[in-house]
């Protein structure tokens, strides 16, 4: 399959640049010797948002490109299925 850019990659793209932004402070926090509790809290937060990135990454593929292929080719399905089956693992 092709690589598609959908709809939705700009604002991964966003979600992810912010998180990054966010995870350099954290690691500012470290340095800084911020407590356990404060930086906890803001790791949970990183991870929300990088989580909440490829969900909308793994929906998007599944609405658009698995779709797309089911009604194409029947060897585009197969592929289509086994791209979801390698992406189940990052669920």
């Amino acid at each position: 399959m092709a690589h598609v850019v959908h709809a939705t990659h700009p604002e991964i793209i966003a979600r992810l640049k912010r998180a990054n932004g966010h995870l350099r402070k954290v690691i500012e926090m470290i340095e800084g010797g911020r407590s356990c509790v404060e930086l906890a809290q803001q790791l949970h937060a990183i991870e929300k948002a990088v989580a909440a990135a490829k969900k909308t990454l793994i929906h998007d593929h599944i609405d658009h490109c698995l779709a797309h292929a089911a009604e194409d080719q029947p060897q585009d399905a197969v592929k289509a299925v086994a791209e979801l089956k390698t992406l189940t693992k990052y669920l």
